[in-house]
């Protein structure tokens, strides 16, 4: 069989390396299109895995099995299902647009920039198709790296305090989990009369005591709830932000949060149904706080990007809330959003990242009336602006109806009445979240005034729109027809609801 999940993740591994090794440091040409070469050719691998990923199927595709660690129980295993094979496509499109905006942008230390976004997406993918703990956790920690160095050499002013907060935070959350890990790895024999294993698969199948439930899930969901980011867990995520280099914010925001939704999906619902239905009131309470309190905090912000990443924190609540409310429509709806928060977010962090670079400031005062001096730049601005509005035929519309639907029609038994109070409030949302997406619209963009020192800012060149069109693209396209997107992560999906149905009471 076609290793095409070992060639996935470790491609961009072997051509960092080789850029790292091979190519002179002074020939920053070549190692700019030797990097950008290699991303779109696992964006095309990963195309072919969602067009020979069949979507009907309730079981791992393309799984790779070997031995690795037998006495421990460690394997190298491998296996991709609608969920992730949508985040390994994210992720593809996301690094591929990260290395073309960054072409002029990064002067400084060339040759070690862009193998880290390589090696990032290597542990990514890698945390994306793992169905051993063991594998799984060693990608999870070799994220913290490449991100760790984004932040702290190619940051701003603050970068070394937002790198170490970033790393800390994210770290400690890491701990938790590994103590989840080995917890749900020597309940395993005890309960299944087999030996110690790390296989994902199998430690899903046994149910475990509520007790032990309760303990073990908590300490996973600290670890998801830090990388989401979910309140109050939140506070490394505008510093970071804010001092990344644009690159660093769109994988942030792309791929990274992602992760801990991911992990909610992937681990916490099947392994602990009942400990998913028991404190699904206290992620929903959690959700709708960060959907309303980031709404606010970003009202409040001066700082564009800073305000792009407050907004993430509010979307990402809308994610949790649908996570939990265990129907078809809600998780349907989390995975889609997942996807568009990545499209839309990414496209707002290189929209601000492009006009930094132009005018050296993201202070929202020091701008207006742009949209006569960059007609091309307003159009895009415009377009992922009303998609992270959510309105009608853009992408972020299609996610958010199917949360709130969703949680509506939510399958908590013990709480269904208040999670439908947790579904109306998180509805505000909707409106604050237009208030300071216009609110900062109107004083960039529209005025008569234009501030003189921006008087001859140059609109956007060919790469830079062909950045901002291939994203663009996905915006209208799940917003007009979202059906394909939705068919690919349906039966995952469904997959979820009945593991958490069965063994937790649905």
């Amino acid at each position: 069989m076609f290793p095409i999940l070992s060639i996935l993740t470790f491609l961009p591994l072997a051509g960092g390396c080789l850029v790292l090794f091979l190519i002179p440091k002074n020939n920053e040409e070549l190692i700019r299109k030797t990097t950008f070469a290699i991303s779109i050719i696992e964006l095309v691998l990963s195309i072919f895995l969602v067009y020979k990923f069949d979507p009907d199927l309730a079981e791992m595709q393309f799984v790779e099995k070997l031995p690795w660690i037998p006495s421990a129980g460690i394997e190298y295993l491998l296996g991709v299902d609608g969920i992730s094979v949508l985040i390994i496509f994210l992720t593809a499109i996301l690094t591929s647009v990260s290395i073309l905006s960054s072409w002029t942008s990064v002067k400084d230390r060339v040759k070690e920039y862009y193998p880290l976004l390589l090696f990032m997406e290597t542990s990514v993918i890698g945390s994306l198709v793992a169905l051993d703990f063991v594998l799984f956790y060693i990608f999870w920690e070799l994220m913290l790296i490449p991100m760790f160095f984004l932040i702290g050499v190619w940051g701003g002013e603050n970068k070394l305090y937002a790198a170490v907060k970033f790393f800390l935070f994210t770290l400690f959350g890491s701990v938790l989990m590994l103590i989840g890990i080995l917890a749900v790895y020597f309940k395993y024999p005890e309960l299944s009369g087999e030996g110690l294993t790390f296989n994902i698969l199998k430690l899903k199948t046994v149910s475990y005591p509520i007790n032990f439930q309760l303990w073990v899930f908590m300490a996973f969901f600290v670890g998801w709830a830090i990388k989401i980011p979910m309140f109050p867990f939140h506070t490394w995520l505008p510093d970071a932000h804010v001092q990344a280099p644009t690159a660093g914010s769109i994988i942030l925001a792309g791929v990274l949060l992602k992760m801990g939704a991911y992990g909610f999906l992937r681990f916490s619902l099947p392994l602990f149904p009942f400990a998913s239905q028991a404190l699904a009131p206290l992620a929903a309470v959690l959700s709708v706080i960060a959907i309303i309190y980031g709404a606010f905090l970003a009202i409040s912000q001066k700082d564009m990007k800073k305000l792009v990443a407050y907004s993430s924190i509010s979307h990402m609540g809308f994610v949790v809330l649908g996570i939990f409310a265990f129907s078809q429509h809600g998780l349907e709806g989390a995975i889609l959003q997942l996807f568009n928060h990545g499209v839309t977010t990414g496209a707002l962090f290189l929209c601000v990242g492009l006009i930094y670079d132009r005018a050296h400031t993201k202070q929202i005062e020091d701008f207006g009336g742009l949209s006569k001096k960059i007609p091309v730049y307003t159009f895009f601005f415009t377009l992922f602006l009303l998609a992270s509005m959510g309105v009608p035929c853009l992408s972020g519309f299609a996610g958010e109806f199917l949360i709130l639907t969703g949680s509506v029609k939510n399958n908590v038994i013990l709480y269904n009445g208040l999670y439908r109070v947790f579904a109306v409030i998180s509805v505000a949302g909707i409106p604050l979240g237009a208030a300071y997406v216009l609110w900062m619209y109107q004083r960039v963009m529209l005025g008569h005034k234009v501030n003189p020192k921006h008087a001859n800012m140059l609109d956007l060149n060919l790469r830079e729109s062909i950045c901002l069109a291939s994203l663009a693209l996905f915006v209208i396209w799940i917003g007009v027809y979202p059906d394909p997107f939705l068919r690919i992560f349906h039966t995952a999906a469904e997959q979820i609801v009945l593991e958490v149905g069965r063994a937790g009471g649905i």
